[in-house]
C-alpha cells in the first residue's frame, strides 16, 4: 500500500480510490448493494454566499489527474483564480463514478489553497522584492512540492526545494545554511565563504550568510573584504530571540556596506517573515525568503455536497441546492447565482474534464498573473 520506510500514501493508491474515508467505501458497498447510481451534480464549496474574505484557488491540477478517466464532467475556477463563496468547482455524472475520490479531490485543493492565499498575501506586500519560497522543511517532504507550487501560483521568484524543482521544471535557488560556516569553525567565516566561492557553480549567485557568530555588520564587512566584486549579496537570518529591532540591523548593514563603496551588494533577509514584517522592511531589503507563513497556512475549509439528482435541486439542510455559477462582475465583486439564470459578470467555472478526457492546460505563469491581475481587482491584500 506505501513505501516500507515512510508513511507515504502511494500516487497508485489515490488513483486506486483507497485514498478515502471509510465512509465512502461503505457508501459504495450499499449503493452497489441494492443497484442504485444516480446521475448527481456534486459542487465543492468553502462558504455558500460570498464573504469579502478572498482566498486563492490552487491545487487543480493535481484534482484534474485524479478525476481524468472518469464518466464525468468538471467545471471549476482557473488555477490563481479568487474566490470569496459559491462553488470552486463542479462535477456532473453517475455518483459511484467519483464517490470514493472525494477525501483526495478535497485535499487536493484545501491545502494548496491556503498555502497559496498566504504566499499571496506575502507578494503583494512586497510586490517589488525578490521573493523565494523556504518553507519545504515545515511540511512532510512528499508534499514539498506542492508547498512550492502554491508560492509560485501566487507570484514568488523562486524555492528552495530541490526534489520540487525536478517535478516543476524549475531549478531550486539557495545559497549557503549556518551548517556550511560553522563546519569551517568559528573565527574561520571567511573560509567558509571563500571556498563556497569557490566550489559552487558560476550561475549560482554569491549570497554569504553574515549572521552565525558574530555581528550582522561585522560579518557583512568580512565577507565583502574576502570576496570583494564576487560578493553579489548578503543574506541576514538572525533568529527571532536575538533579532531586536531587524528594521534597524538591516538599515545598520545597508548603511555601513554602502560608506565602503560597496553599493552593488544586494541585501536579502529571512527567518520567520510575514506580510507585516515584509512590509516594514522592503524599503531596505532587496529580497526575502518567507517560509512558515506559507508552509503552515490553514487549508481552506472545503467541503463537497450533492446538489442535484437525476436533474431536481437537492441539498443538506444549511446547504444551498441546484447548480450554480459564480461571476466576477465589473466592480471586483463574487457573485453566486444559478446556472440556469441570466447574470452579469464573467463566469469563473470553466471546462476542466469532459467525459473523463482533461480539456484544459496549466501554465504556472498564467496562473500567478491571474492570481495578481484578479487581486488587483477585487482589493485582495491592499495596504
Amino acid at each position: 500500500m506505501s513505501d516500507p520506510e515512510f508513511d507515504i500514501v502511494s500516487p497508485a493508491v489515490i488513483r486506486e480510490g483507497r485514498a478515502t474515508d471509510a465512509y465512502f467505501e461503505r457508501t459504495v458497498e450499499t449503493l452497489n448493494h441494492v443497484g442504485k447510481n444516480p446521475r448527481v451534480v456534486a459542487e465543492v464549496t468553502a462558504d455558500q454566499f460570498s464573504t469579502g474574505e478572498f482566498e486563492v484557488f490552487a491545487g487543480i491540477e493535481d484534482a484534474a489527474h485524479l478525476l481524468r478517466g472518469l464518466a464525468v464532467d468538471v467545471d471549476a475556477l482557473r488555477e490563481g483564480q479568487l474566490f470569496d463563496g459559491g462553488p470552486v468547482l463542479r462535477i456532473e455524472g453517475p455518483y459511484l463514478e467519483f464517490a470514493r475520490f472525494e477525501t483526495a479531490l478535497l485535499g487536493f485543493l484545501s491545502h494548496p489553497s491556503g498555502m497559496a492565499t498566504s504566499a499571496l498575501q506575502a507578494r503583494l506586500a512586497a510586490p517589488d522584492s525578490s521573493l523565494l519560497s523556504f518553507g519545504a522543511r515545515h511540511v512532510h517532504p512528499s508534499i514539498a512540492a506542492v508547498v512550492e507550487r502554491s508560492a509560485l501560483v501566487a507570484g514568488f521568484d523562486g524555492f528552495s526545494h530541490v526534489a520540487a524543482g525536478d517535478l516543476l521544471d524549475r531549478e531550486a535557488s539557495g545559497t549557503m545554511p549556518h551548517a556550511l560556516v560553522i563546519c569551517f569553525g568559528k573565527g574561520n567565516q571567511e573560509d567558509a565563504w571563500v571556498a563556497f566561492d569557490e566550489a559552487a557553480p558560476e550561475s549560482v549567485p554569491r549570497i554569504a550568510l553574515c549572521d552565525t557568530y558574530t555581528d550582522e555588520v561585522d560579518e557583512t564587512l568580512r565577507a565583502a573584504e574576502a570576496l570583494g566584486d564576487d560578493l553579489d549579496s548578503v543574506r541576514i537570518d538572525t533568529t527571532g530571540s536575538r533579532r531586536g529591532d531587524f528594521r534597524h540591523i538591516l538599515r545598520e548593514v545597508r548603511w555601513e556596506i554602502d560608506a565602503r563603496g560597496r553599493e552593488d551588494v544586494g541585501l536579502f533577509a529571512s527567518g520567520g517573515l510575514g506580510p507585516e514584517t515584509l512590509r516594514d522592511l522592503r524599503d531596505v531589503a532587496d529580497g526575502f525568503g518567507v517560509g512558515s507563513y506559507v508552509s503552515n497556512a490553514d487549508p481552506v475549509d472545503f467541503a463537497l455536497d450533492i446538489v442535484e439528482i437525476d436533474g431536481e435541486p437537492v441539498s443538506k439542510r444549511g446547504k444551498l441546492s441546484g447548480r450554480k455559477q459564480v461571476y466576477r462582475t465589473a466592480d471586483g465583486g463574487h457573485h453566486v447565482a444559478l446556472a440556469d439564470h441570466d447574470t452579469e459578470g464573467e463566469p469563473l467555472l470553466e471546462p476542466l474534464i469532459r467525459d473523463g478526457e482533461v480539456v484544459r492546460e496549466f501554465d504556472l505563469d498564467a496562473a500567478a498573473d491571474r492570481a495578481r491581475e484578479d487581486a488587483e481587482l477585487v482589493g485582495f491584500g491592499m495596504d
